[in-house]
């Protein structure tokens, strides 16, 4: 496993495998909503494709399908048959690339886009070998997501280049004694198991198999969206702070600035978000009350905004609440405070007009 050195990098994913382990739960039975609360996840989190989930929660939920589903190889199930093109723009991407090399080195590139604790990289020197590490994310807690990215890639693979491509060696880094026969004939090679990596390699000659959607232009332009993407993702990543405070600023007007409405706004767990605040030396009700102050301060300064309508945008229900808090942060009320900003922006501008 690589580290970063980001102190509250938390790896999220599209989540796209979880939501089909949960598919498989929902589609036998099971108490799914016991199942997700227990990997510190929720189901309005799970029926929302558009949120990311926490890369250990996720691993944390497929470890729990697979004992609620009594299927030990469950990653590589979900791998076989579901809709390649719900990998997203990194799938596009990759078919439209001339030849599986150039489709190979642009999942390296953007992988992140569907799971930041993954980082894939590509050896084309000897052989076709396709290297998938774990970042800021235990290695040893998870069998089920590698076997589905194993499986995904073989998939991907053939499906690029329309042929039956067969891996000359498998190897990953958990251990198992044996493989279903279903699974060997998906894979068709065996795996190396307890081995020091977690990597597919073809034939050398692979690399230059050429993409039967091979488009130059579309992959020029889907390029173009996922430089993009992979800008904000940065972005994005790069200040904790910033992504907990947006998201509260969204979510304070409808009453819904809570820990856990937060975490799932952000992908993650209340747990997670809370581990990571404080390796930021913050608390969320720290933070919250912080932001309120702020934002308090800065409404307020608006002489056309009703202290009532002011006390909704901060999330509270009655101006008397708003009020209170307020004297808690300044000392002051709100009206008195607005009144004392007005007097001093008077004086200041009858000052600059007198030096005319």
């Amino acid at each position: 496993m690589r580290r970063t050195n980001r102190l509250s990098s938390i790896p999220s994913a599209t989540g796209g495998i979880a939501r089909l382990a949960c598919d498989r739960v929902r589609n036998a039975g099971k108490n799914l909503a016991e199942l997700v609360s227990r990997a510190e996840l929720t189901l309005d989190l799970i029926d929302q494709p558009d949120c990311r989930l926490d890369v250990n929660a996720q691993i944390k939920l497929l470890n729990l399908a697979a004992e609620a589903l009594h299927d030990d190889f469950l990653g590589f199930h979900l791998a076989q048959d579901f809709d390649l093109r719900e990998i997203g723009l990194l799938y596009y991407v990759m078919a439209s690339s001339e030849s599986l090399a150039d489709a190979l080195r642009n999942v390296a590139r953007y992988s992140m886009l569907n799971n930041e604790g993954v980082e894939v990289s590509i050896d084309l020197h000897r052989t076709t070998a396709i290297v998938l590490n774990y970042v800021d994310v235990e290695r040893y807690s998870d069998r089920h997501q590698v076997e589905f990215w194993l499986g995904a890639l073989i998939r991907v693979c053939r499906q690029l280049t329309s042929s039956q491509l067969i891996p000359g060696q498998i190897r990953v880094r958990h251990h198992r004694s044996e493989l279903p026969a279903d699974v060997l004939a998906f894979l068709r090679c065996g795996i190396e198991f307890g081995s020091n990596a977690d990597e597919i390699v073809f034939a050398a000659s692979a690399a230059s198999f050429p993409s039967i959607d091979a488009d130059a232009y579309l992959n020029r332009l889907l390029m173009t969206y996922a430089n993009e993407a992979l800008g904000k993702r940065g972005s994005l990543n790069s200040n904790l702070r910033t992504r907990v405070e947006d998201a509260i600023v969204q979510a304070l007007p409808h009453g819904r600035a809570n820990v856990d409405a937060i975490a799932g706004r952000l992908g993650m767990s209340r747990r997670t978000l809370a581990r990571a605040l404080a390796a930021d030396g913050l608390t969320f009700s720290e933070l919250l009350d912080e932001l309120r102050a702020a934002l308090a301060k800065r409404y307020l300064s608006e002489k056309e905004l009703p202290i009532s309508q002011i006390a909704w945008l901060l999330g509270y229900r009655e101006a008397s609440s708003f009020t209170h808090a307020f004297g808690r942060w300044t000392g002051s009320t709100p009206r008195l405070f607005r009144a004392a900003q007005s007097s001093g922006r008077r004086t200041a501008s009858e000052g600059r007009g007198g030096t005319r």
